[in-house]
């Protein structure tokens, strides 16, 4: 183990890369540089995370500013796509991954690191996620994961770890959820989350009112959307990471965004999440309002395919391979299209588009009039349905002679 000199350690602060700094040290005798991504947790996160990490025994600690990014070149881009993992998760957790993958390579570089460390256990889908990218990224370093190597087996364990080496922690024996946040979702898991049968309490939710609790007046919101991103909301243009903060803020007090799934998780165990993604909700609904309008059905068609072909590909960690770019290529090509304006309302906990117009529409209400219009002969629709039902036909007709 002694060729590792310095490791780079994606560090949060909490209990387990807390422990992870002085296993590192102990275990391969080398240098620690502590790695945080801020992707939009929270400030009361970040508070104090480089002093815990120099107390851990790092030797450096980097805190690198990744939300506006994060939000434009990987939320923005799969957001075009409609991704939504098995129907319902939009793949808050698992779109942060690639960003942080890179941003702690570019650390590593900088730093002149020879390995990479991470705090993902050998059950989860993240220790997939970060090394699939580091091995696009950066083949030549090494990988250390320690839960798939030390014998620390719980949260106790962790904390006798640290109390005999008198390194300061906050965390407590008792840890009742699990949560992951960005500026996109926050996501829970553990508890009584871990009993499909058991319904969440209100303790598990922390971003969102409860939609019983919400407003009994809805709240309308206008989004504008320019080739497939979102660009303006209620008539001010933001940055796509202020356009995410501004709907996060009008959605959450509305009970908007709230799931609670059983997923298939990459490594084949199934797990229950529950997610909180307000504005991300709002804006799904304002882009796939615009679809409607803009793509005709073989085009829809199409972005369903690659709606779940990127979903599948974002939630494995693919995000640094040539299928990635393949898929992104068709959507941003029917994106070209996904222009105008969107009203949408908030109610207890659903968002719907009321409202929504586009200068590249394909609807003619004079074509789709139930009452009397000289634009559409009727009597051709025969011609038509007998061409598209021919094959029925026919094998009717053999069905018949036989």
């Amino acid at each position: 183990m002694s060729e590792i000199k310095k490791v780079v350690l994606a560090y949060s602060g909490g209990l387990d890369t807390s422990a992870i700094v002085p296993w590192l040290k102990e275990n391969y005798d080398c240098e620690v540089v502590a790695f945080v991504a801020d992707v939009g947790q929270g400030d009361e996160e970040l508070v104090g995370v480089e002093e815990k990490a120099l107390a851990s025994g790092a030797s450096e600690c980097h805190i690198v500013d990744l939300k506006e990014e994060m939000v434009s070149d990987y939320i923005y881009p799969t957001l075009k796509t409609g991704a939504i993992y098995e129907g319902t998760y939009l793949l808050g957790t698992s779109m942060a991954r690639p960003i942080i993958a890179k941003a702690q390579v570019e650390v590593a570089r900088k730093v002149g690191a020879d390995a990479l460390a991470h705090g993902c256990t050998g059950k989860g889908n993240d220790q997939v996620r970060f090394e699939s990218c580091f091995s696009a990224l950066a083949p030549d370093l090494k990988v250390i994961a320690p839960w798939r190597e030390w014998d620390l087996s719980s949260r106790e364990s962790l904390l006798e770890y640290l109390a005999e080496r008198n390194i300061p922690c906050a965390a407590s024996a008792t840890k009742i959820y699990s949560r992951d946040a960005n500026a996109w979702h926050i996501s829970h898991e553990g508890g009584e989350l871990e009993d499909p049968w058991n319904q969440p309490s209100d303790q598990v939710w922390t971003w969102t009112t409860a939609p019983e609790q919400a407003p009994d007046k809805p709240e309308f919101v206008a989004v504008s959307v320019e080739k497939g991103q979102i660009v303006a909301v209620n008539g001010e243009r933001y940055s796509p990471y202020k356009c995410l903060m501004e709907l996060n803020k009008l959605a959450a007090p509305h009970g908007v965004g709230r799931v609670d799934i059983l997923e298939n998780r990459l490594v084949g165990m199934k797990s229950r999440g529950c997610y909180e993604t307000p504005g991300g909700t709002v804006m799904m609904a304002a882009l796939q309002a615009i679809d409607e309008l803009v793509l005709d059905k073989a085009s829809r068609k199409w972005k369903e395919a690659l709606s779940s072909e990127f979903a599948h590909l974002v939630y494995d960690g693919r995000w640094f391979t040539p299928l990635k770019d393949s898929v992104l290529a068709g959507a941003e090509a029917l994106s070209e299209v996904a222009t105008g304006e969107v009203i949408l309302k908030m109610y207890k906990g659903q968002v719907a588009a009321v409202q929504k117009q586009s200068v590249n529409s394909l609807y003619s209400e004079d074509f789709a009039t139930f009452g009397e219009d000289d634009v559409y002969d009727q009597s051709h629709a025969e011609g038509f349905i007998r061409l598209f039902s021919l094959s029925s036909r026919i094998a009717a007709l053999n069905a018949k002679v036989k």
